[in-house]
């Protein structure tokens, strides 16, 4: 482990970049989202705040003692109606451990490893730099280079999918995002005032996805990576994309090098996603504005407002990469940020198919797009648009998913997502707005709900948004959003439904600003001045119906210390529970436990992966699974029968680390640079019979 505090230790003589006020480290914030936290942010529309809402959802106010208050059956609750409160976890039944959770929780630790439970064994399964495609070369540090990343694996991966291969025993695809790049962590010697070509075209090729067969170990939870398998592919922020959907072919979206206004280069930022029932990958955009620069060269009013809605830089980016390509450089290709921030499909059984950013799902900081069915096989994404006060969404397709894998049914699916309406969701609190003391108390009936609307924003070429047409809802997302009232929300980021009772969760992952002076207050979702810790928000279509237009919403968790009054755990026992921060990727097993990843953890502790029961006698039970290295993310993550699947992004990125200095050595041991890696564990005693 390395200490900072132990001048034997590099960390202890690098020095250190200047204090952020969030848990994670400013090179993070630098590298990863622009330092986006440090800047106003973009929303200044007189929209309602979440906490707002939520501060008028409650009438009755008390502190909550003991365990269980609320316990929520297995189907949907119909707008208008109350969830029943249910009897504190007792007996037998709470003595057992859930099924599917069956694990000691991990202690929280600052250790330079993957921490994982006694009885599990883990494995690196692909690294950095590993290679993918036939020719790419072993990884060296020092000799990188845009031809040979462009075979290999890409770097900070985050969002995974690991799918089926038909007719292939033994074999799966692993599907992996490579959201962003920390040049200084990658290169020795890096100026980042000064990149070189050289560097920068590294760079690009390290940012897109990555697809690998893997061979799957039936004797352990193993996987081996097949390095030349006709399927692999890496994409790139170079790789040709076709814009589908109602806005492809706008002037919005024209630049000089493509007049058509349908075809981009590449996709950036690339972090959460999903995985459609036709079996295409989704992949979200996010914080796509940080690559350009010079915003402040556009004179006209009402480009400026979209510019600044969308936080693009006025000055030069972080990284220069408009020193090496004109289509970063806003002064002289000003539509080219609009061809990013979109949900992107890929085909990961036709490495020839050409990649699509789906327009009708509306353009902002997408976080992740995970399908649903409705009753009559429509199919809905909800998505989160990660940027503090921002919304959420909701996408509803017209046509029914076709069963199958025929021709013709690939065709009609693969249309799916081009035609439908898009809906902001605005949140409507029932009681008086009083009784808000800061401290975060609670209220006696543990009822955290209220109800909400889903509004329309545009459907195919028709706009609902006065004023703005079909293709600007879409372009401008943001900005239809803010015209129909939509309510701010806390960084909503990774949005599942439950594949069981179709319920929605939402992991919202912190706001430093709540409470700041101009910025709404502490509430019952948010009830410490600063929200540091972030919550986890339930949401129940109208009579289950995925395609409704009214919801019930309520709190799940309040995220943070157990041992702090103003953390709630679903009514759970919070001497049980395993404290936990800044939710952010969430999944879930077979058994419908729910999975949170956490990004930048802010008690202290390395981020890590954490599983809790989301119905029965354990709801609110958070139990650490584990931890990942010093200056890590935990990505991903996959959770199936046979193991768990993690991405650690941005091991050692560590104010003050560099490529030359490194703050982690992790994966592979000292004198070696940290290594973005995909990780499996598995239970050791699931397959020792079968040795």
């Amino acid at each position: 482990m390395l200490d900072p505090s132990d001048d034997r230790t590099p960390l202890a003589r690098l020095p250190l970049l200047p204090q952020h006020n969030t848990a994670r480290s400013a090179l993070t914030c630098r590298y990863r989202c622009g330092n986006a936290c440090a800047h106003q942010e973009p929303n200044r529309s007189g929209n309602a705040y979440f906490g707002d809402v939520v501060r008028q959802a409650l009438s009755r106010r008390g502190m909550l003692k003991g365990a269980g208050v609320l316990a929520l059956a297995a189907g949907g609750v119909a707008a208008g109606a109350a969830p029943a409160a249910a009897a504190p976890a007792a007996g037998s039944a709470a003595r057992r451990p859930p099924r599917g959770l069956d694990f000691a929780p991990v202690a929280p630790n600052t250790a330079d490893a993957v921490t994982i439970p006694p009885g599990f064994r883990q494995e690196v399964v692909i690294r950095w730099g590993d290679a993918v495609l036939p020719g790419a070369p072993r990884f060296d540090a020092r000799r990188q280079n845009a031809s040979a990343q462009a075979l290999q694996f890409g770097y900070n991966c985050d969002y995974l999918a690991l799918l089926h291969l038909p007719r292939r025993r033994g074999q799966k695809l692993l599907v992996a995002n490579h959201e962003y790049t920390s040049e200084e962590l990658m290169f020795p010697g890096y100026d980042p005032d000064a990149p070189t070509r050289a560097q920068v075209e590294t760079a690009w090729a390290a940012h897109g996805m990555s697809v690998v067969a893997v061979a799957d170990d039936r004797f352990s939870g193993r996987l081996r990576p097949l390095p030349g398998h006709p399927l692999n592919r890496r994409i790139t922020a170079t790789t040709p994309f076709r814009l589908t959907g109602p806005a492809a072919g706008s002037d919005l979206l024209k630049t000089s090098a493509d007049p058509t206004g349908r075809t981009v280069l590449g996709t950036l930022n690339n972090c959460g996603g999903g995985t459609t029932p036709w079996g295409t990958v989704l992949s979200g955009e996010e914080n796509f504005n940080q690559y350009f620069a010079n915003a402040s060269a556009v004179t006209d009013p009402t480009a400026r407002q979209r510019l600044a809605r969308y936080g693009l830089p006025a000055g030069v980016s972080g990284r220069r990469w408009e020193r090496f390509d004109t289509r970063f450089d806003i002064a002289r290709e000003p539509n080219e940020p609009n061809r990013h921030g979109w949900i992107v499909e890929i085909d990961p059984y036709d490495p020839d198919s050409v990649p699509r950013k789906r327009t009708a799902l509306g353009r902002f900081k997408h976080e992740a797009a995970e399908p649903r069915l409705t009753a009559d096989g429509r199919v809905v994404l909800y998505m989160g648009d990660d940027e503090r006060f921002d919304y959420l969404y909701k996408y509803v397709s017209t046509h029914p998913y076709r069963k199958g894998d025929s021709p013709a049914a690939r065709e009609h699916n693969m249309r799916l997502l081009d035609e439908g309406t898009l809906y902001v969701a605005r949140f409507t609190g029932d009681s008086p707005p009083e009784d808000v003391d800061g401290t975060g108390a609670l209220p006696d009936d543990g009822a955290f709900d209220g109800s909400g609307e889903w509004i329309p924003l545009a459907t195919g070429t028709t706009s609902h948004v006065a004023g703005m047409s079909a293709e600007e809802v879409y372009v401008f997302t943001r900005l239809a959003a803010d015209k129909v009232g939509a309510t701010k929300m806390d960084r909503p980021e990774d949005v599942e439904p439950h594949p069981r009772t179709g319920r929605v969760y939402v992991a919202l992952t912190n706001n430093k600003d709540r409470g700041a002076a101009g910025k709404a207050g502490p509430d019952e979702a948010n009830p410490r001045s600063g929200n540091k810790h972030g919550h986890v928000l339930e949401l129940d279509e109208r009579r289950g119906d995925a395609a409704a237009r009214a919801f019930r919403w309520r709190l799940m968790l309040v995220c943070g210390d157990p041992a702090d009054p103003s953390t709630y755990f679903a009514g759970f026992d919070k001497n049980r529970v395993s404290p936990i921060s800044c939710p952010d990727n969430i999944a879930f097993d077979s058994y419908g436990n729910l999975w949170l990843a956490t990004d930048g953890n802010a008690l202290g502790s390395n981020d890590g992966l954490f599983a809790v029961p989301v119905t029965g006698p354990h709801r609110g039970q958070v139990k650490q699974f584990l931890t990942v290295p010093a200056g890590a993310e935990t990505c991903g993550p996959v959770i199936t029968d046979e193991r768990v699947l993690i991405a650690a992004q941005h091991p050692g990125e560590i104010d003050g680390a560099t490529a030359d200095r490194p703050a982690s050595h992790w994966p592979d041991g000292p004198g070696t640079l940290p290594r973005p890696s995909v990780v499996t564990v598995w239970s050791d005693t699931r397959y020792r019979h079968k040795r």
